[in-house]
């Protein structure tokens, strides 16, 4: 039964050996297929995840292949990251599948460079103490949040989970004292022992850190998610990681 899905259809021949019967049955869309998994459809989380996954490994492959290997089995391990964001991270809907798998390798790409995943350890006690309203959605196209419970604590958890999705495209080292100071509560001097940095030098990280967090924000809302190329202040594709990473 020959099948093509990589432009979102499927043809299915039908009928007697030599008919020339076609049926073209259209895949449910992106947008489709989060608005599913957003109300609780596994099946929908499955399908985003199996057809995206070899698009993106094989883009990280080319542009990150040496953290790649460092994971031993690497479908394997793309296949926990990418399901892991999905299921964890603040929902969100997008414009379309381009703006999808930008903001989806942009993501993977950051969890890579995190050596140790301290991160995806992180990112599920963020939407405990954070959670969005079980309504709202963070929607990439127009900027806005889509939800049907407006309120002033609704709309600081939903400022909140705006946040939360800026951090996923941060650099590991910008996200650790982000989260070290402003989720965690915990001192400069803290943080600094950690990294083994002093209390002035973590002050002046958390500084820039929380200015790029701000510009990740702003393009977010304006619908700028850069899957191709690399932000001002990114590391080079294949780059060394500058230790903000480490446990």
């Amino acid at each position: 039964m020959p099948a093509n899905t990589a432009l979102g259809w499927s043809v299915v021949a039908l009928g007697a050996r030599g008919s020339s019967n076609v049926v073209v049955a259209e895949l449910p869309s992106i947008q489709d297929l989060l608005q599913r998994w957003h109300a609780g459809d596994q099946q929908a989380l499955e399908q985003l995840v199996a057809r995206n996954l070899p698009w993106l490994r094989q883009h990280v492959e080319r542009r990150l292949g040496g953290f790649l290997r460092e994971r031993g089995d690497a479908g394997d391990y793309l296949h926990d990251a990418l399901l892991d964001f999905l299921r964890d991270g603040p929902r969100f809907q997008v414009r379309d599948e381009t703006q999808f798998r930008g903001l989806l390798v942009r993501v993977i790409e950051n969890t890579l460079r995190d050596k140790n995943d301290w991160f995806r350890a992180k990112r599920r006690n963020l939407g405990r103490v954070a959670p969005m309203p079980a309504d709202s959605v963070l929607d990439l196209h127009s900027g806005i949040v889509v939800s049907s419970t407006p309120s002033r604590q609704v709309a600081r958890e939903e400022s909140r989970a705006w946040v939360r999705l800026a951090l996923e495209l941060l650099l590991p080292e910008d996200r650790k004292v982000i989260l070290g100071r402003d989720y965690e509560d915990r001192s400069f001097v803290e943080i600094g022992e950690e990294l083994g940095l002093s209390a002035a030098a973590v002050r002046m990280r958390w500084t820039r850190a929380v200015g790029r967090l701000a510009q990740t924000m702003l393009k977010l809302r304006a619908g700028e998610v850069a899957g191709s190329d690399l932000d001002e202040g990114d590391e080079p594709a294949g780059g060394e990681d500058r230790g903000g990473s480490q446990p």
